[in-house]
Protein backbone atom coordinates (compact mmCIF):
# COMPACT_ATOMS: atom_id res chain seq x y z
CA UNK A 1 0.00 0.00 0.00
CA UNK A 2 2.56 2.27 0.96
CA UNK A 3 3.86 2.05 -2.48
CA UNK A 4 0.72 2.02 -4.57
CA UNK A 5 0.58 5.46 -2.60
CA UNK A 6 3.81 7.10 -3.50
CA UNK A 7 3.55 6.11 -7.09
CA UNK A 8 0.04 7.70 -6.98
CA UNK A 9 1.75 11.47 -5.11
CA UNK A 10 4.87 11.33 -7.68
CA UNK A 11 2.29 10.71 -10.42
CA UNK A 12 -0.11 13.52 -9.51
CA UNK A 13 3.05 16.04 -9.05
CA UNK A 14 3.94 14.70 -12.83
CA UNK A 15 0.37 15.66 -13.99
CA UNK A 16 -0.16 18.84 -12.54
CA UNK A 17 3.41 19.71 -14.48
CA UNK A 18 2.44 18.27 -17.38
CA UNK A 19 -1.03 20.20 -17.37
CA UNK A 20 1.15 23.69 -16.42
CA UNK A 21 3.93 22.94 -19.54
CA UNK A 22 0.65 22.45 -21.87
CA UNK A 23 -0.65 25.38 -21.14
CA UNK A 24 1.77 28.21 -20.65
CA UNK A 25 4.35 26.09 -23.37
CA UNK A 26 6.89 28.54 -22.05
CA UNK A 27 9.11 26.10 -20.95
CA UNK A 28 11.25 24.09 -23.55
CA UNK A 29 10.82 20.20 -23.96
CA UNK A 30 14.39 19.16 -23.15
CA UNK A 31 13.07 20.69 -19.47
CA UNK A 32 10.10 19.55 -19.47
CA UNK A 33 11.93 15.72 -20.14
CA UNK A 34 14.56 16.87 -17.06
CA UNK A 35 11.93 17.04 -14.86
CA UNK A 36 10.14 14.01 -15.57
CA UNK A 37 13.41 12.14 -15.40
CA UNK A 38 13.82 13.66 -12.10
CA UNK A 39 10.36 12.20 -10.93
CA UNK A 40 11.30 9.01 -12.48
CA UNK A 41 14.64 8.92 -10.15
CA UNK A 42 12.57 9.53 -8.05
CA UNK A 43 10.05 6.42 -8.12
CA UNK A 44 13.31 4.15 -8.93
CA UNK A 45 14.58 4.89 -5.50
CA UNK A 46 11.27 4.92 -3.50
CA UNK A 47 9.05 2.27 -4.85
CA UNK A 48 10.56 0.18 -7.39
CA UNK A 49 12.14 -3.58 -6.38
CA UNK A 50 15.65 -1.20 -5.81
CA UNK A 51 13.80 0.19 -2.67
CA UNK A 52 13.24 -3.26 -1.11
CA UNK A 53 16.64 -4.28 -2.00
CA UNK A 54 18.35 -1.67 0.52
CA UNK A 55 17.54 -4.49 3.28
CA UNK A 56 19.86 -6.56 1.89
CA UNK A 57 22.58 -4.80 0.67
CA UNK A 58 24.40 -1.33 1.45
CA UNK A 59 25.21 -1.08 -2.51
CA UNK A 60 21.09 -0.47 -2.65
CA UNK A 61 21.11 1.48 -0.33
CA UNK A 62 23.90 3.92 -1.88
CA UNK A 63 22.26 3.66 -5.12
CA UNK A 64 19.03 5.29 -3.65
CA UNK A 65 20.75 7.85 -1.76
CA UNK A 66 22.82 8.92 -4.86
CA UNK A 67 19.49 9.01 -6.83
CA UNK A 68 17.81 11.13 -4.53
CA UNK A 69 20.06 13.67 -3.47
CA UNK A 70 22.65 13.80 -6.48
CA UNK A 71 20.62 12.77 -9.85
CA UNK A 72 17.10 13.70 -9.33
CA UNK A 73 17.08 17.44 -7.61
CA UNK A 74 19.11 18.87 -10.50
CA UNK A 75 16.77 17.26 -12.85
CA UNK A 76 13.78 18.48 -11.35
CA UNK A 77 15.10 21.89 -10.98
CA UNK A 78 16.50 22.12 -14.85
CA UNK A 79 12.61 21.49 -15.29
CA UNK A 80 11.73 24.97 -13.93
CA UNK A 81 8.73 23.38 -11.84
CA UNK A 82 7.90 26.79 -10.11
CA UNK A 83 7.20 28.20 -13.20
CA UNK A 84 5.49 25.41 -14.70
CA UNK A 85 3.03 24.47 -11.84
CA UNK A 86 1.02 27.08 -10.59
CA UNK A 87 0.38 25.31 -7.06
CA UNK A 88 4.12 25.57 -6.56
CA UNK A 89 4.28 29.63 -7.91
CA UNK A 90 2.12 29.95 -5.12
CA UNK A 91 3.77 27.94 -2.72
CA UNK A 92 7.10 29.43 -2.98
CA UNK A 93 7.33 32.81 -2.32
CA UNK A 94 10.15 35.21 -3.24
CA UNK A 95 11.04 35.85 0.66
CA UNK A 96 11.08 31.72 0.81
CA UNK A 97 12.74 31.07 -2.15
CA UNK A 98 15.81 33.77 -0.74
CA UNK A 99 15.69 31.78 2.61
CA UNK A 100 15.85 28.76 1.46
CA UNK A 101 18.76 29.77 -0.95
CA UNK A 102 21.07 30.95 1.03
CA UNK A 103 24.17 28.55 0.39
CA UNK A 104 25.71 27.83 3.59
CA UNK A 105 21.87 26.23 4.92
CA UNK A 106 21.58 24.57 2.00
CA UNK A 107 25.33 22.96 2.09
CA UNK A 108 24.86 22.23 6.00
CA UNK A 109 21.50 20.90 5.33
CA UNK A 110 22.76 17.95 2.90
CA UNK A 111 25.75 17.30 4.86
CA UNK A 112 23.63 16.74 7.84
CA UNK A 113 21.33 14.35 6.29
CA UNK A 114 24.19 12.36 4.90
CA UNK A 115 25.73 12.75 7.87
CA UNK A 116 22.62 11.63 10.42
CA UNK A 117 21.49 8.82 8.29
CA UNK A 118 24.61 7.01 8.03
CA UNK A 119 25.44 6.58 11.34
CA UNK A 120 24.74 2.57 12.27
CA UNK A 121 22.32 2.81 14.84
CA UNK A 122 20.09 5.51 12.56
CA UNK A 123 20.24 3.35 9.67
CA UNK A 124 19.52 0.32 11.48
CA UNK A 125 16.13 2.12 13.16
CA UNK A 126 15.21 3.27 9.61
CA UNK A 127 15.45 -0.19 8.53
CA UNK A 128 13.28 -1.69 11.28
CA UNK A 129 9.91 0.86 11.03
CA UNK A 130 8.60 1.98 7.27
CA UNK A 131 8.18 5.39 9.21
CA UNK A 132 11.73 6.01 9.71
CA UNK A 133 12.25 5.19 6.22
CA UNK A 134 9.97 7.55 4.36
CA UNK A 135 11.69 9.98 6.86
CA UNK A 136 15.01 9.36 5.81
CA UNK A 137 13.67 9.33 1.76
CA UNK A 138 12.24 12.46 2.65
CA UNK A 139 15.22 14.28 3.99
CA UNK A 140 17.10 13.06 1.58
CA UNK A 141 15.21 14.25 -1.32
CA UNK A 142 14.54 17.61 0.29
CA UNK A 143 18.09 18.35 1.45
CA UNK A 144 18.69 17.03 -2.12
CA UNK A 145 16.54 19.55 -3.76
CA UNK A 146 17.89 22.38 -0.93
CA UNK A 147 21.34 21.83 -1.53
CA UNK A 148 20.93 22.07 -6.06
CA UNK A 149 18.73 24.97 -5.81
CA UNK A 150 21.87 27.58 -5.95
CA UNK A 151 23.80 25.61 -7.76
CA UNK A 152 20.38 25.62 -10.64
CA UNK A 153 18.82 28.74 -9.31
CA UNK A 154 15.54 27.97 -11.32
CA UNK A 155 12.40 30.71 -11.19
CA UNK A 156 12.43 32.93 -8.51
CA UNK A 157 15.85 31.98 -6.61
CA UNK A 158 17.85 35.07 -5.93
CA UNK A 159 21.73 34.83 -5.94
CA UNK A 160 23.18 35.17 -2.34
CA UNK A 161 26.74 34.50 -3.42
CA UNK A 162 28.90 35.21 -6.39
CA UNK A 163 28.58 32.44 -8.78
CA UNK A 164 32.17 31.53 -8.96
CA UNK A 165 31.70 30.67 -5.52
CA UNK A 166 29.07 27.84 -6.38
CA UNK A 167 32.26 25.86 -7.55
CA UNK A 168 33.95 26.02 -4.26
CA UNK A 169 30.26 25.34 -2.40
CA UNK A 170 30.27 21.79 -4.98
CA UNK A 171 33.69 21.37 -4.15
CA UNK A 172 33.44 21.40 -0.76
CA UNK A 173 30.68 19.41 -0.61
CA UNK A 174 32.64 16.66 -1.78
CA UNK A 175 34.27 16.44 1.64
CA UNK A 176 31.40 14.63 3.69
CA UNK A 177 30.74 11.99 0.75
CA UNK A 178 34.67 11.75 0.51
CA UNK A 179 34.81 11.20 4.13
CA UNK A 180 31.98 8.67 4.84
CA UNK A 181 33.16 6.12 1.36
CA UNK A 182 36.59 6.57 3.01
CA UNK A 183 35.99 5.08 6.25
CA UNK A 184 33.56 2.25 4.27
CA UNK A 185 35.79 1.67 1.89
CA UNK A 186 38.87 1.31 4.02
CA UNK A 187 37.36 -0.29 6.83
CA UNK A 188 38.51 -4.03 7.75
CA UNK A 189 34.78 -4.72 9.44
CA UNK A 190 31.83 -4.11 8.42
CA UNK A 191 30.36 -1.12 9.51
CA UNK A 192 26.71 -1.90 9.29
CA UNK A 193 25.82 -5.28 11.49
CA UNK A 194 22.29 -5.66 10.59
CA UNK A 195 23.61 -6.55 6.45
CA UNK A 196 25.89 -9.49 8.54
CA UNK A 197 23.13 -11.56 9.15
CA UNK A 198 20.70 -10.50 5.72
CA UNK A 199 21.17 -13.40 2.96
CA UNK A 200 23.94 -12.54 0.14
CA UNK A 201 23.30 -10.84 -2.53
CA UNK A 202 25.22 -10.62 -6.26
CA UNK A 203 27.56 -13.21 -4.88
CA UNK A 204 29.26 -10.17 -2.55
CA UNK A 205 30.12 -10.50 1.13
CA UNK A 206 29.03 -7.97 3.37
CA UNK A 207 32.35 -6.70 3.67
CA UNK A 208 32.62 -6.51 -0.61
CA UNK A 209 29.45 -5.06 -0.44
CA UNK A 210 30.60 -2.40 1.73
CA UNK A 211 33.17 -1.51 -0.05
CA UNK A 212 30.97 -1.68 -3.45
CA UNK A 213 28.78 1.25 -2.14
CA UNK A 214 31.48 3.17 -1.25
CA UNK A 215 32.97 3.49 -4.34
CA UNK A 216 29.72 3.94 -5.95
CA UNK A 217 29.09 7.23 -3.81
CA UNK A 218 32.84 8.47 -4.01
CA UNK A 219 32.95 7.79 -7.87
CA UNK A 220 29.48 8.96 -9.01
CA UNK A 221 29.43 12.49 -6.51
CA UNK A 222 32.63 13.03 -7.88
CA UNK A 223 31.86 12.57 -11.81
CA UNK A 224 28.43 14.87 -11.29
CA UNK A 225 30.32 17.55 -9.33
CA UNK A 226 32.64 17.50 -11.68
CA UNK A 227 30.51 18.08 -14.41
CA UNK A 228 28.60 20.56 -13.15
CA UNK A 229 31.64 22.21 -12.57
CA UNK A 230 32.99 22.35 -15.74
CA UNK A 231 29.91 23.52 -16.81
CA UNK A 232 29.39 26.64 -14.70
CA UNK A 233 32.89 27.66 -15.16
CA UNK A 234 32.38 27.50 -18.97
CA UNK A 235 29.63 29.77 -18.79
CA UNK A 236 31.47 31.98 -15.65
CA UNK A 237 34.37 32.59 -18.52
CA UNK A 238 32.10 32.79 -21.37
CA UNK A 239 28.68 34.09 -20.38
CA UNK A 240 25.73 34.08 -23.25
CA UNK A 241 24.25 37.22 -24.17
CA UNK A 242 20.50 37.41 -23.59
CA UNK A 243 20.25 34.67 -20.32
CA UNK A 244 19.91 35.92 -17.07
CA UNK A 245 23.47 35.53 -15.01
CA UNK A 246 23.61 32.94 -13.12
CA UNK A 247 20.93 30.42 -14.40
CA UNK A 248 22.30 26.95 -15.05
CA UNK A 249 22.32 25.99 -18.67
Amino acid sequence: MPAIALTLVIGIVGAVYLRGWLRRRSIPVWRACSFFLGLLATWVAVVSPVASLDRHMLTAHMIKHLLLMTIAPPLIWLGEPVITAWPMRWALPNGLAKLLGNPAFCWLAAAAALVVWHVPAMLQLSMQSWTCHFIEHASFLTTGLLFWWPVIEPWPSAARWPRWSILLYLFLATLPCDVLAGLLVFSDRVVYPMYLSMPRMGGLSPLEDQECAAALMWTCVTVVFLVVGTILSLQLLSPKPGIREGVFI
